[in-house]
């Protein structure tokens, strides 16, 4: 299930990135990789805020569907 479809306050870990090699990179560089735990901290209008390795990154909604839990 892609990340956007978690409710605020949910957290779980990540089971896959999806994308091109760019697409993975820029995620996995964020911290958005397999067996990390996120947390739904906010959403607004299908963007993200997500807590991942004590940090909170603003995903837009394009980005937050290739993040599976």
């Amino acid at each position: 299930m892609p990340i956007y479809m978690l409710g605020v306050g949910n957290r779980r870990r990540i089971n896959a990135v999806h994308g091109d090699d760019s697409v993975k990179k820029h995620l996995n560089e964020l911290g958005f990789v397999e067996g990390a735990e996120i947390e739904i901290v906010a959403e607004n209008g299908g963007n993200l805020i997500v807590g991942v390795y004590g940090t909170r990154i603003a995903l837009n909604h394009d980005l937050a569907k290739r993040i599976l839990v």
